[in-house]
């Protein structure tokens, strides 16, 4: 397999993963908005802050506001991590590599490009976007199930797996790290009810509401959603589940190419840091501390990844 091939997939399936990603983290903006009878046009700056786009709509916008915040998330091509540049993103990638995979998985994928855009073409209005918002997560899940239904497990498939399960370990930090450490507006708040309602919209934007409440009975204990997020090996979208996925993965390329690389360690070393930590440990040193420091291995794992894949040649 051509080092082009595993690019093309491993940014193919990290641009569906952000898309999709960033269509929950603004249904849960849309939901947090609501729980407040003012100020709520503080709770689109920490959306923006969690997507790690803060910076970038600064600097075209005077101040956060809601329309304003949806929009640059939704459609605004200036900026590369809106869910219509990620989509867009992610059919080049699936052009680029379209004989690597089956015909199922690309139609799915240029389907998605082509509705969505369709969707884009003109700011949605308010009373439009939660149709918007399910249909980019029913395109995205058609994307991975077209995929899963129909490609070999080989190492096409390990790298479009890998770079799922990178992006989506990089969002649960970032979307934890902000709820913690930018979200609430005074440490009045904390244990409160609108703490509550804030976490349970938090589990929403991650799939994990319904999940978390089989496990925990709806009990919104700060320590104990961290602990779902990150150290659940059951959730999907937990660090350990991610960081499980990446590591039997990359064991199959190890296998099949007989060839170890600096990111099999690192990524090793990474999941072993999830298993040996109780959450009590996590939230006595700070919680801020310790996803901070995710994702900064995180980011190192996907760098000795992309230097990796490069040495995998026909």
């Amino acid at each position: 397999m051509l080092g082009r091939t595993a690019n093309g997939l491993f940014w193919m399936f990290r641009y569906i993963e952000r898309a999709e990603n960033t269509a929950r983290l603004i249904d849960a903006g849309l939901r947090m908005s609501l729980t407040r009878m003012h100020g709520h046009e503080e709770e689109w700056e920490s959306v923006l802050r969690s997507s790690g786009v803060f910076g970038a709509y600064c600097e075209t916008n005077a101040e956060v506001t809601s329309s304003d915040a949806v929009n640059y998330l939704l459609r605004d091509k200036t900026n590369p991590s809106s869910i219509l540049s990620a989509i867009e993103a992610a059919r080049n990638n699936g052009r680029m590599v379209r004989t690597a995979l089956t015909r199922e998985a690309w139609e799915a994928t240029n389907e998605c490009y082509l509705d969505i855009k369709s969707q884009l073409a003109r700011k949605p209005s308010n009373a439009d976007l939660p149709g918007i918002i399910d249909n980019i997560k029913q395109r995205t899940g058609l994307i991975r199930g077209a995929f899963h239904g129909t490609m070999l497990r080989n190492e096409l498939y390990n790298f479009s797996r890998i770079g799922t399960f990178i992006e989506r370990a990089d969002n649960t930090s970032r979307i934890l790290d902000v709820k913690y450490y930018v979200l609430l507006p005074a440490a009045s708040y904390v244990g409160s009810s609108l703490d509550n309602v804030q976490w349970e919209s938090i589990l929403r934007s991650v799939s994990a509401h319904r999940s978390y409440g089989w496990v925990y009975d709806d009990d919104y204990k700060p320590a104990n959603i961290a602990d779902f997020l990150i150290l659940n090996g059951r959730m999907p979208r937990s660090l350990a589940y991610c960081y499980d996925k990446i590591n039997a993965n990359l064991s199959y390329l190890e296998r099949e190419y007989g060839k170890r690389d600096a990111c099999h360690e690192t990524a090793k070393a990474t999941l072993g840091m999830l298993r040996e930590r109780e959450i009590q440990a996590i939230m006595d040193t700070g919680l801020h501390e310790f996803l901070q420091g995710f994702i900064s291995q995180n980011s190192r794992v996907a760098a000795e990844i992309s230097e990796a894949y490069r040495f995998y040649q026909d």
